[in-house]
Formats: structure tokens, C-alpha cells, sequence
């Protein structure tokens, strides 16, 4: 098996004991390995017998010693039987995104955040089971994920759970494979890989097979030694036919050969597009760490120690990139190990300014440093020894890098012996102590040899190394593998080329061996390498230059690709930030409009990344022109949030993001559009991304020109979208046709939950329509219709829906032209409703009468929390109507009665009521004329009342005696925290006495004079 991915919690069963820098560092490969706490990988002693509780099926006993053999290859620990979460519930996956088929690892856990946005996920013990009871089990599975994520581990789990007979009890036999294994054959037949994973099967060994329910388990697609082809391999049924190991994976994966066998491949993203997507059953994603499993793995990696802890999780969160990067495992243990072992051993006056590390190259220059054990690294000093080590170190990196340089150039991973004699690789030297705490070797079933890097960005480290070194002497370019090219002289020019390189590499795998190139130019990376690695300021002439190279790689191209956001990581790690500095100044200052350069529009790509501004919203607005919009979009793509306002787009942009938001990438939830110059056709082209988009969830479209036309687009794709929930209209003149589109929608859409459309000109006939929805609809919870005509017509139909519609929570009817007439069947409603808690009648023409019909419904209602009457004139008696509901109503917490009319009599009503109410939190009476009577009764009611929270009584003619009451009355009172006494000619001497009242008598209330 493979090596083992580094887990928190279930996944890992031990922390760092181990007491030398490097002793940590081999414990820390071992558990990279699949060695460190989880048993061997190699065959245990014969004296051991593995739990395995299955009985022998009849006299068949191949079988039961196969799964004895599997718990000892497995190990037979106990951490194996109790995977973490992570690894027991899959991310379902419709195929491969182009992210992922064309990127670098790294660059898709930066690109997506760290997020896995799939929500469907499926139980290990599920994974080769039908979905659905007329579904029939896959016969191709494949799980993808990237490198260090833990994809070997899953198979080791899942292979020792069924061996134990816990997981996959469909299967009377597993055949668990690796790629590594199979590399070590020119050809292979079908028999003859039957029988190298399934010793036991004897010479009936394939027909068992036939005959029974097996899964074939090919781990690491990602390292076979040859691509697999579809397209041109030829069909082969002959079983005992030795062919080609790529031609027989692809005729097994075809189903030319084991056609009754279920296959499980896993492999990185994107090794996995190799497969067509016709040819596979079911494809799923291991996600990485969550923010919480990061802290428990480093709690794992130091139980001992919850203050280093959280000082490993505090550095690793300053830094955004590498915080995104801990999302995988494996990173997550080598970060961890790294800054467990500074934070241990503080660096000493000479080491001080280069800790802790800040860019990727830092922390792994120090990692390199611990697994050198710490030694040679004292500047000042010079002795024989430690000569010696250091010219044991740049040995070991000539050794090591050329491997792992000429491996990265020919995306080769995993290496065997005949490799290592074509590249001049001394075995001597692998076999040592040093060696082995970057390399890990490990026998296949073959027999054979089979070395690797403990991670893929080790190996990409160790090659920019090499690279670096190796350039100082290098007449021919390094990348030409031994063959002829014009002379390359000088590091610049060199360095020239392996940006070159990098730039046009369409997958991506030369950008992280480039950033680790450009960080060994650092002063601080130089400074931490000399005397080990790097000579103490070599190359520092270059760094001017090597910055201006790089800025010169961003072209002005039509789009900000992947390879541009890299440069800017690449100058990150030289500490050469001008450039992201200046627009994340533009950003936060609204400036970024005139920034409109090829580099600029990277560099804000890649702040859309990396910035913590940016990680929950992009916040664009007033600043982007249709041709900056137009080059970011691919980046634009796994934005979470986008505000777009005020930036005078108009159809042609709606039409470039209507193709974002149909990707299949797509990672944004809430997209803000408002105050442009969208009309119909550029609402047309987003809705016809919401047919296809599953990610959106929030759309915004306020204050723009869509008409009918763009309504009704919109609503005909909110019958087919089930994703989004909140959407927003207002002011966009949708008029009745649009409401009446929008009442179509609703009346088919269960999703939706808030829908914005005030100021839209709707009459009686739109919200006629809309209230015929509402009585069907279950889902929307908040309407704001306000500010549009609907009169007393509309008022009534909406009452109706409101008497049976039992899901809408928030109904906003704010300037409507709403009379007592319908204002009173709306009170008949919520005399009914149970589900209503806000209700927003401000600005209408309601009077007394409308208002004692809402007392009444008050006293009846247990649901509504919020009511707003403010601008109506209800005056005393509706004012008194509702203070009597207040004495048995025991749910509602807001009332708003700002400039109602209301004189001492109602304020001496309410403050009755407020005597009694143990719930009202905010009673708002700003604008009307209560004076000093009214205040003395609200005065005397908060000397009783221990609810209210807020009290505005701004503008009431209270004068200093009105005042004066209040203030007093608080030395009883304990729960108001804020009042509003401005606007009440109170004078400055008497607001400074009252303040200072206020004060003395209820120091944690605040007021405003």
C-alpha cells in the first residue's frame, strides 16, 4: 500500500514525543509513510494473528486467510478501525471541473478556498451500493483528491474494515492494488494480476473470481508510469493475454476483461480525467480539513501542550495562503511539525528577525533545517564538522534534487532502480539517515524498490534547490534533460527559462517549483539556508531583476489565468509585495478604479484569494470597468460573495457572467448587481444561468431597468432553480405583468424564502395574483412590498392569503395607500396567522378605527413580534387600543407609533400597559406630543417595567419637568439600555443634569440629549 496521509483525531493515534529536531522530523515521514502509530506496511511476523472475526464460508478457506493476509498488510491497530468522519462520508461529484483537470494541486485548494462546495455525500459503507432501490450498483468508481488529502489512508481503512467483515459485505473478495505495484511490469495478464494481489486463488483462481462479487482496487491513477489511452488501445478478452499494464487497465476499466468485477480507482484530480466520464458509474471527492479538524490535528500532533497549540494555530491563521494550504493533511502535520519544533526551540539573536516563517518557502527552508537536525547552522562559527555536514547537504541535494527535478519535469512521482541508474542517482546515498527523512522507500508486491518524496511539495522544494545550484554552472538549459540547447549562461537566464516553463505548462505543475525558486532569492530564506543549502547571499544581486522578470510574464492577455495569479505568489515569496500592497490600498480606499494594468488585474485576482478582506466578499463596487470585470472572471468564478454596485454595467457584462454563473466551477452564493444599467436582456442572460447554476443562493438586482420582461425571465428560471433563496427586485418598474410572473414562480418554486419588490409600480391586479400565490406557497418568508399601489384592493387579497398561507414570516406594505378598509382585513388576518412575526403598515393613511381592529387581533395573536405603525395617524384611541392589547399580549417585542398622533392620553394608555407587558423590548413614540403628562406616566411605568430595552421619546415636547421624570424613574430600573431624549427643549444646562441622572440612577443605560 501506498503511504499514509497524517490525520487529527481517529486519523492519527500519537503526537511528537520524539526528542531531536531530526528524530521529529523521521517521525513525522514514518507517519507520512504509513508507519509512524498505525503498524507497518510491510507483512507482519507469522506469530501474529489479526483479529478477524469472519468464519470460514464452507470449505473454502482461500478466502479467510486473503483477509488475514489484507489485516496484515493493513496493520491491525485499532485507529484503523475508526476512521475519521472525514474519510467515512464522501463528497458525491458530477465529474471533474476545469479547475481541476488543468490545475496544480495547491492551485485548487487556494483557487476554492479550502471549501468543498458539493453537498451530497455518501457513507463509506455505501459506496459501492445502489443510490436508489431501481439504481444498480457501479462497476467504475473513482475518488479523487489531491495530493496528501488522504486517499490511500481511505483505501487502507476501507480494505481493513472489510477484512474485518465491517464495510463492503456485498464482496466476497477484494483485490486491493497499488500503481506503484504495477508499475514494475512491462506486461501483464489479467491471470497473472489476479494472482499477484490473490496468492490463494489456486488454478481455479479466475474462475472464483468470475463467479463471485469482487473489487478490484487500483490506489494512485496519478502514478502510473504510462497515461492511460482510450482512444488507442486495442480490445483485448483473453484473460491469460499479456499485454501492456496501461492496455490492461484500460480493457479491465472498459469491461473487456473482469466485466462482472466492480473497479475503485482513486487519484488526484487531474490524472483522473485520463477516464472518460462515460465510462464511470460514480465519482467521489475526499474534502480536507475543516477550520475545526486543523486545531484538533495540531492538538494531536501536541497533546502535551494546549498553550504550543495555540501558537501553532495563531501562525498558521496570520497567513491566509498557509492557513488554506493546512486544509490538507498532510501539509497540515509538516506546517505543524515545523512550528512545534520553532516554538520549542526559539531561534537564538542571530535567527531572531527570520522567525516565525511568513511564506511557503520559509516554512519549508526551517523544515529542511529541523530535518538536518539543526546542526551547521551557526554562522559565526567554523569548524571541520560543520563543513562537513554542509558539504554532506549540498551532496544530498545534488542527489536528491536532480531526482526530483527530472521527476517533476517528466511528471513522474514514484521512482524505482532502473530510474535512479539513468539519472546518475547514487543508491548508496538513499539508503542513508539524511536521505530517508525526504525520501521514503518501500517494497512493492513485486519485490521490487519504490521510492518517493513524502509529499509532493517536498519533492517540488528539493528541485528548486537543485535548480538553483545547479544553475550556477549550467552551460545548456536544465530543462532539455541532457539534450542540446543554445547556451544558457548566468543564473538570471536560467531562471529566465524556468519561468518561461512554468508559464506555459497548461497543468499548472511547475507553478509551486517556480514560487519555491523565487523564495530561495529571499534574504530571509538565504539567510536561513547558508552554510547548508545556499551560500551566504547568493543570487541577492538578482532579486531586482528576477522581480521585473516576473512582472513581465503579466501580458495583457483577455482573462487573468492561473499562471498570472502565480506570479504574484512567486513575488510574494521573493518579499517583493509592491505591487499587491498598491491595489490592496486601492481596494480599501475606493481608488482601485485608475489601477486598469495587466499586473494590477492579477494582483487583484489574486487578493481575491488570498486577502482576508476578501475571504467572505469581494467588495468591487464603484471600480470595475467591463474590461477588468471581463479579465477576472475565471478568478471571479470561487468568490463566495460578489458586490458589483454602482459600477454602470449594462446587458453585454450580465452576458459574461451569465457564463460564469452557468459554469460548472461555479463557487459564488451571493452575487450584488444593484444601481446599474441592466434592463431585460441582461436579466435575460443571468436567468438563464440560473437554469444551470447550483451555487447562487442570493441575488441582488435592486435599482435597475429589467421591466416585465426581465421579471418574467427570471421567474420562468425560479420554476426550474432550486438553489436560490433570496432575490431582490426593488425598483426595476416591474409593474403588474412582472408581479403576475413572479406569482407564476412562486406558485412552483420551493426554495425561494425572500423576495424583494418594492417600488415597482405593482396595483390591485399584481398583488391579486400575488396573494393567489401565497395561499399555495410554503417557502418564501419574507415579502417587501412597499412603496407600490396596491390600495385597499390589494390590502384585502393579501389578507386572504395571509388566512391561510402558513410559511411567511415578514410582510413589508410600507406606503401602499392603505385606508382603514384595508388595513382592518389585514387585522382579520392576523387575528388568524400563526406564523407571521413582522408586519410593516408605516407610512399609510391607517387610522383609529384600522387600529383598534389591530388591538384586537393583537390580543388574539401569538406569533407577531413586530409591528410598525409609524406615520399613521391612529392617534389617542388607536394609541389606547393597542395599550389594551398590550396588557394580554405576550409575544410582541417591537412597536413602532413614530409621528401617529399620539397625545398624553395614549402615553398615559401605553405607560398602563407597560406596567403590566413583561415582553415589549422597543417602544419607539419619537414625533408625536405627549409632553410632560405623558412622560410622567411612561415614567412611572418603567419604575415597575423590567423588559424594555429601548425607549425613544425624541421630538415629544417633553420640556425639563418631562424630562426630569423620566430620568428619575431609572434609579428602579434595570434593563433599559438606551433612551432618546433629543428634540424636547430640554437646554443644554438641564441635558448635562439629566445626563448626569441618567448616569447616577442607571449607569448602563445609554442616552442621547
Amino acid at each position: 500500500m501506498r503511504k499514509q496521509e497524517l490525520r487529527p483525531g481517529g486519523e492519527t493515534g500519537q503526537g511528537h514525543t520524539a526528542s531531536s529536531p531530526a528524530e521529529q522530523v523521521k517521525a513525522l515521514v514514518d507517519l507520512l509513510a504509513g508507519k509512524g502509530g498505525q503498524g507497518s506496511q510491510a507483512p507482519q511476523p507469522p506469530n501474529r494473528t489479526p483479529e478477524c472475526p469472519l468464519k470460514p464460508r464452507g470449505n473454502d478457506l482461500r478466502i479467510q486467510k486473503h483477509r488475514e493476509a489484507l489485516l496484515n498488510r493493513t496493520g491491525g491497530g485499532p485507529e484503523l478501525g475508526s476512521p475519521s468522519p472525514r474519510l467515512t462520508s464522501l463528497l458525491m461529484v458530477e465529474g471533474l471541473t476545469d479547475l481541476q483537470l488543468r490545475e496544480h494541486d495547491f492551485t485548487q485548494v487556494e483557487a476554492t478556498r479550502g471549501r468543498w462546495c458539493s453537498a451530497k455525500t455518501i457513507a463509506l459503507d455505501r459506496l459501492f451500493l445502489p443510490l436508489s432501490r431501481v439504481s444498480i450498483p457501479p462497476r467504475i468508481s473513482i475518488t479523487i483528491g489531491v495530493a496528501g488529502v488522504g486517499k490511500t489512508t481511505l483505501v487502507r481503512n476501507f480494505v481493513h474494515l472489510w477484512a474485518r467483515g465491517q464495510v463492503g459485505k456485498d464482496f466476497s473478495l477484494v483485490l486491493p492494488l497499488t500503481f506503484r505495484d504495477l508499475n514494475t511490469h512491462e506486461k501483464l495478464s489479467a491471470d497473472r494480476l489476479l494472482r499477484s494481489v490473490f496468492p490463494h486463488a489456486g488454478e481455479a483462481g479466475l474462475a472464483s473470481v468470475a463467479l463471485s462479487k469482487a473489487l478490484l482496487v487500483l490506489d494512485g491513477l496519478d502514478e502510473c508510469k504510462t497515461p492511460l489511452d482510450f482512444s488507442n488501445t486495442v480490445a483485448c478478452m483473453d484473460p491469460k493475454k499479456e499485454i501492456q499494464v496501461d492496455h490492461l487497465i484500460t480493457n479491465i476499466i472498459r469491461g473487456n476483461l473482469f466485466p462482472e468485477v466492480s473497479v475503485w480507482i482513486t487519484s488526484r484530480p487531474g490524472a483522473a480525467g485520463q477516464i472518460p466520464g462515460g465510462l464511470v458509474d460514480r465519482m467521489t471527492e475526499i474534502r480536507g480539513f475543516s477550520e475545526e479538524e486543523i486545531k484538533t490535528c495540531l492538538e494531536q500532533m501536541f497533546p502535551e501542550d494546549p498553550v504550543l497549540t495555540g501558537w501553532v494555530l495563531s501562525q498558521v491563521q496570520a497567513d491566509r495562503t498557509l492557513y488554506l494550504m493546512c486544509t490538507v493533511p498532510a501539509f497540515c502535520r509538516l506546517a505543524g511539525a515545523a512550528l512545534g519544533h520553532l516554538h520549542r526551540k526559539r531561534p537564538g539573536p542571530p535567527d531572531a528577525e527570520l522567525w516565525p516563517p511568513r511564506t511557503l518557502c520559509e516554512l519549508y527552508s526551517w523544515y529542511f533545517r529541523i530535518a538536518l537536525g539543526g546542526e551547521g547552522q551557526e554562522k559565526a562559527k567554523a569548524s571541520p564538522r560543520i563543513e562537513q555536514l554542509a558539504h554532506g547537504c549540498r551532496k544530498l541535494v545534488g542527489t536528491l534534487g536532480r531526482l526530483a527535478f527530472h521527476g517533476l519535469v517528466r511528471k513522474k512521482y514514484v521512482f524505482y532502480e532502473p530510474d535512479l541508474k539513468v539519472l546518475g542517482v547514487d543508491l548508496a546515498l538513499l539508503q542513508t539517515a539524511l536521505c530517508g527523512r525526504f525520501l521514503q522507500r518501500e517494497e512493492t508486491l513485486a519485490s521490487a524498490a519504490a521510492y518517493c518524496f513524502t509529499h509532493l511539495s517536498l519533492q517540488e522544494f528539493v528541485a528548486a534547490a537543485y535548480y538553483c545550484s545547479a544553475s550556477k554552472r549550467a552551460i545548456f538549459d536544465l530543462f532539455t534533460e541532457g539534450g542540446m540547447s543554445w547556451p544558457r549562461l548566468g543564473f538570471l537566464t536560467h531562471f529566465r527559462s524556468a519561468a518561461q516553463r512554468a508559464m506555459q505548462a497548461e497543468d499548472g505543475r511547475l507553478d509551486v517549483f517556480l514560487r519555491f525558486l523565487s523564495g530561495l532569492l529571499s534574504p530571509r530564506v538565504n539567510a536561513l539556508l547558508a552554510g547548508s543549502l545556499l551560500t551566504q547571499g547568493e543570487h541577492q544581486g538578482y532579486r531586482a531583476q528576477v522581480a521585473e522578470l516576473l512582472q513581465g510574464c503579466l501580458r495583457p492577455d483577455v482573462a487573468v489565468c492561473a499562471r498570472a495569479i502565480n506570479v504574484l505568489h512567486c513575488l510574494r515569496e521573493l518579499q517583493h509585495t509592491e505591487l499587491a500592497r498598491s491595489v490592496e490600498e486601492a481596494v480599501a480606499s475606493g481608488g482601485l478604479a485608475r489601477l486598469t494594468s495587466p499586473p494590477h488585474r492579477a494582483a487583484l485576482a489574486y487578493l481575491l484569494q488570498v486577502s482576508d478582506v476578501c475571504a467572505w466578499e469581494a467588495p468591487l463596487p464603484l471600480c470595475l470597468s467591463p474590461g477588468v470585470l471581463q479579465s477576472l472572471l475565471p478568478q471571479l468564478l470561487y468568490c463566495r460573495s460578489l458586490r458589483l454596485d454602482t459600477n454602470q454595467f449594462q446587458d453585454p457584462v450580465m452576458e459574461l457572467l451569465g457564463s460564469v454563473l452557468s459554469g460548472k466551477d461555479c463557487r459564488i452564493q451571493r452575487i450584488s448587481l444593484a444601481e446599474n444599467q441592466i434592463s431585460n436582456k441582461g436579466a435575460k442572460a443571468l436567468a438563464r444561468s440560473l437554469l444551470v447554476n447550483r451555487s447562487l443562493t442570493t441575488l441582488d438586482l435592486r435599482s435597475n431597468s429589467i421591466g416585465p420582461q426581465g421579471a418574467k425571465a427570471l421567474a420562468d428560471a425560479l420554476k426550474i432553480n432550486r438553489t436560490l433563496a433570496s432575490l431582490s427586485l426593488q425598483s426595476n418598474r416591474i409593474r403588474d405583468d412582472g408581479a403576475r410572473s413572479m406569482a407564476e414562480a412562486l406558485a412552483a418554486n420551493r426554495t425561494l424564502s425572500v423576495l424583494h419588490l418594492q417600488k415597482n409600480s405593482i396595483g390591485p391586479v399584481g398583488t391579486q395574483q400575488m396573494a393567489d400565490a401565497l395561499k399555495q406557497n410554503r417557502s418564501l418568508k419574507e415579502l417587501m412590498f412597499s412603496s407600490n399601489s396596491i390600495g385597499d384592493g390589494g390590502a384585502k387579497a393579501l389578507a386572504e392569503a395571509l388566512m391561510v398561507n402558513q410559511g411567511l414570516k415578514s410582510l413589508d406594505l410600507t406606503a401602499n395607500l392603505l385606508h382603514d378598509q384595508g388595513a382592518q382585513a389585514v387585522a382579520e388576518a392576523v387575528r388568524e396567522n400563526r406564523t407571521l412575526t413582522s408586519l410593516h403598515l408605516q407610512w399609510n393613511f391607517i387610522q383609529a378605527g384600522a387600529a383598534k381592529a389591530l388591538g384586537q387581533a393583537l390580543q388574539l395573536n401569538t406569533s407577531l413580534t413586530s409591528l410598525d405603525l409609524q406615520e399613521n395617524a391612529i392617534g389617542d384611541e388607536g394609541a389606547s387600543a393597542v395599550a389594551s392589547a398590550l396588557k394580554v399580549n405576550t409575544v410582541l417585542t417591537a412597536l413602532y407609533l413614530q409621528v401617529a398622533s399620539i397625545g398624553a392620553p395614549g402615553a398615559q394608555a401605553l405607560g398602563e400597559a407597560l406596567a403590566v407587558n413583561r415582553t415589549l423590548e422597543i417602544l419607539d413614540l419619537r414625533g408625536n406630543t405627549i409632553k410632560v403628562a405623558g412622560a410622567k406616566a411612561l415614567a412611572n411605568a418603567l419604575k415597575v417595567n423590567s423588559s424594555l430595552r429601548r425607549l425613544n421619546l425624541q421630538e415629544n415636547s417633553l420640556g425639563m419637568e418631562g424630562a426630569i421624570c423620566v430620568a428619575t424613574a431609572l434609579s428602579g430600573n434595570h434593563g433599559l439600555q438606551h433612551i432618546n431624549l433629543q428634540g424636547n427643549h430640554i437646554g443644554e444646562s438641564g441635558a448635562r443634569m439629566i445626563s448626569e441622572a441618567i448616569k447616577t440612577n442607571a449607569p448602563l443605560c445609554t442616552v442621547e440629549m
